[in-house]
């Protein structure tokens, strides 16, 4: 169970980021290093939960 609930915590974070990204990117002067490096977080919280739900099965 303590992998569901960790899943679960790493979705919420990886929709926030995208949120956070697309609030960014529609700002006038988007800073384009704070985008990259917040996809790249995406991208390993998205890491991280397909490592978990590989685990699960």
């Amino acid at each position: 169970m303590a992998i569901d609930a960790r899943i679960r915590e790493l979705g919420n974070r990886h929709r926030n980021l995208d949120e956070t990204i697309q609030q960014e990117m529609t700002r006038p002067g988007a800073d384009s290093l704070r985008v990259r490096e917040l996809k790249q977080q995406k991208l390993r919280l998205k890491e991280e939960i397909r490592t978990l739900e590989a685990r699960l099965y």
